[in-house]
């Protein structure tokens, strides 16, 4: 991809706004609701997306910049869940205020740095242009699942029309 750093900047300054408008405009019971047992609800994903910005994005870049390894980020040991009385809006703004803080440290990656190497314990030797591309589709990836999570009870009140969304329906109709 043609001019990285600069595509990968344009996605994750848009996800906080995303996020925030999320949070801002739809009820809580819809972002707190699971899709299905063992699925992540919009509020769970978005408080991933936090943990991640500031448990693992910005300490990757960090490492990578400085030629230090780093160590996996295992979600169900770092991360934390949003508390049942959460204020989504609130989170939203921590996550926007920590993509900030992050985006400063990402700024400093110049094209010469999108091939420094890190140690992974998992993946082994990682390279800081593999790492820019997973940060991006990490945050998509989970705002699609966000959206997926928040689409179900609108998919299965749809009707006639619900085998169009097949492919995203949690509990499909048999015909």
């Amino acid at each position: 991809m043609d001019d990285l750093i600069a595509r990968v900047r344009e996605v994750l300054v848009t996800t906080p706004e995303r996020w925030e408008r999320l949070a801002e405009s739809v009820d809580i019971a819809l972002l707190q609701r699971r899709p299905a047992p063992g699925e992540w609800s919009v509020l769970e994903c978005l408080q991933h997306l936090l943990d991640t910005e500031t448990g693992a994005f910005a300490v990757r870049v960090d490492a990578l910049l400085a030629g230090r390894d780093f160590s996996s980020f295992d979600p169900d040991a770092a991360g934390s869940k949003p508390e049942p009385s959460a204020d989504p809006a609130a989170l939203a703004r921590r996550f926007e205020a920590a993509r900030v803080r992050s985006l400063v440290t990402f700024d400093t990656v110049t094209p010469a740095d999108l091939e420094r190497t890190a140690r992974h314990p998992e993946l082994g030797v990682v390279a800081m242009r593999e790492m820019l591309n997973e940060w991006v589709a990490h945050d998509l990836m989970h705002t699609v699942q966000a959206e997926r999570a928040l689409m179900q009870p609108f998919v299965a009140g749809s009707g006639k029309w619900r085998h169009y969304f097949a492919d995203h329906d949690v509990e499909p109709v048999v015909s």
